[in-house]
């Protein structure tokens, strides 16, 4: 590669962060104002919500882009607001099922505007 191509290659990577951090932190501080909760946990009620509303712990790991223990921490905190309730499977009993409750989903309703409307604006 020369070191031109390189170079945009680079150049492209650093634009596409800062639109990320941009979007993102908008998102975040947004969520939070309005609605009490972050893009991380948008996110994962979101996920839950389009999903018959619960999913395997694994499964929430992967669509929030965080850690596991990362997205436990998470799990706990919505748990503790009682966004959402934790329950061992009963077909393997290490998995975990993450179900959203009704104020999960009211919440996840009202933030849904908030997300859409960030979105339109700083990615149109």
């Amino acid at each position: 590669m020369s070191d031109v191509a390189e170079q945009g290659l680079v150049q492209e990577w650093h634009e596409l962060l800062s639109r990320y951090s941009a979007v993102f932190g908008t998102l975040d501080s947004r969520l939070q104002e309005r609605h009490g909760i972050g893009a991380s946990e948008f996110e994962a009620l979101e996920r839950l919500a389009t999903c018959d509303h619960q999913c395997r712990s694994a499964d929430l790991t992967e669509a929030v882009h965080l850690s596991q223990s990362a997205t436990s921490r998470l799990v706990a905190r919505l748990e503790k607001e009682g966004l959402v309730q934790r329950a061992l499977c009963e077909a393997d009993r290490r998995g975990i099922f993450v179900t959203l409750t009704d104020a999960g989903r009211e919440r996840y309703l009202a933030a849904k505007r908030t997300h859409r409307e960030v979105l339109t604006a700083t990615l149109r």
